[in-house]
């Protein structure tokens, strides 16, 4: 069997990011940048105030200075300041011709037509310059980058209106076996609810990938053959189920009769062995297993990254985060496969304990609630005690 790290990189050699589109750029957080972005334009576009006060020469002051006009945000002035005037100015508001610093209105003695200075100036006082932010021509941002609110921001003050990100991937879900009914059906007996096909959508969606529901393809060749055909239009196909080597784990045959080329189809890890994945002309191809919380991890470890890829992701924010955590309570194990401990991360003071989310069976769909991460016992490990430290990939921030 592959091991974790193995298998990850035979599915990282099979991805490509999809092809670039461009989006509004209110629509674009989320994305990935797949162009870089010049500025073209200076920001802020003129010199301004960083305060409310006055505009003033800083050779006049201290002293005693006559009130010329007003510049407020949005204003244009045209005139320049004389020697021995000072104008009102607002934050953000252009600072005059002729003004070198800018006075805070608290420092200030206002006398209506006059202004009494107690304190010296510092010529560039409290004045954002032209171009301080960012000069016309630098270039602000990378293929890659994920757009956040900053960067967004960042986007429409530079009045870019249409963005060049790569195009989010349609990931068709199918789900497979006799036993499924959907989430407004009342299971009868033997039947449970089709729940891999609900969790997958929230992961697709959480890992920016749009999901196209499959159906349900029963225990039999022909009709999970007819769906997986189907579900190739996508530009990436996730089952869940049938990929074991039970009587009735009719996915991996089903691939290779749909033209699939596996590249591998067991892991040596713990929820989630039975993975098989694989290509068809270009399209990865992922076939996951039925437990419930064997689905989400398998998914989490290999079908999440893919999906990063996919969207042209830099190689540093493809996999989550890793750090180091000691375990709190003892942890059984045989060596032979990794094991990935679904738990919630506590401070204490600078160390970070795991705590596990209850039974770890790879059915126990409750211990995927509230989960901070999943913490990695190696392969080779037998029983960990608590208190042993360990690395965990964090799901979210902690």
């Amino acid at each position: 069997m592959l091991s974790v790290a193995e298998a990850w990189a035979r599915i990282r050699a099979e991805l490509r990011p999809l092809p670039i589109e461009r989006v509004s750029v209110s629509d674009a957080d989320g994305r990935v940048l797949a162009e870089p972005v010049v500025s073209g334009r200076d920001l802020p576009p003129c010199d301004n105030s960083a305060m409310d006060g006055f505009a003033v020469r800083a050779a006049d002051v201290p002293g005693t200075l006559s009130v010329r006009g007003v510049s407020a945000a949005g204003d244009a002035p045209d005139s320049e300041l004389a020697a021995g005037a000072a104008m009102r100015i607002m934050t953000g508001a252009p600072v005059p011709r002729g003004a070198d610093a800018v006075v805070m209105r608290e420092d200030a003695d206002d006398q209506g037509e006059r202004v009494a200075f107690a304190e010296t100036a510092r010529p560039g006082q409290h004045i954002r310059r032209a171009g301080e932010d960012v000069a016309h021509g630098r270039r602000v941002l990378e293929p890659g980058a994920a757009l956040g609110p900053g960067e967004i921001g960042l986007l429409a003050a530079l009045g870019v209106a249409d963005v060049p990100v790569f195009r989010r991937p349609r990931v068709a879900i199918l789900s497979t076996g006799d036993e499924l009914v959907d989430v407004d059906v009342e299971p009868g007996p033997g039947q449970i609810v089709n729940s891999n096909a609900y969790a997958l959508a929230a992961a697709v969606r959480e890992a920016g990938g749009v999901p196209v529901p499959a159906g349900i393809a029963r225990d039999q060749l022909d009709d999970a053959v007819a769906r997986i055909e189907q579900a190739l239009d996508a530009d990436v196909l996730v089952s869940s189920g049938g990929v074991s080597v039970g009587d009735y784990d009719v996915v991996k045959e089903a691939f290779e009769r749909c033209g699939v080329e596996l590249g591998f189809w067991k892991v040596a890890m713990k929820p989630g062995k039975p993975l098989a994945f694989g290509v068809k002309d270009g399209t990865p191809v992922f076939g996951l297993p039925g437990n419930p919380v064997s689905s989400m991890v398998v998914f989490e470890l290999f079908g999440r990254p893919a999906l990063r890829v996919l969207q042209g992701a830099r190689e540093q924010d493809v996999l989550r985060p890793r750090v180091p955590v000691t375990l709190a309570v003892d942890h059984p194990k045989k060596p032979g496969r990794a094991h990935f401990v679904r738990v919630r991360i506590e401070r204490d003071g600078a160390e970070l304990r795991a705590l596990p989310t209850g039974d770890q069976g790879s059915g126990r769909t409750m211990s995927m609630v509230g989960v901070d991460a999943l913490v990695e016992v190696p392969a080779d490990s037998g029983p960990v005690a608590a208190g042993t430290p360990l690395t965990a990939w964090l799901l979210r921030a902690v």
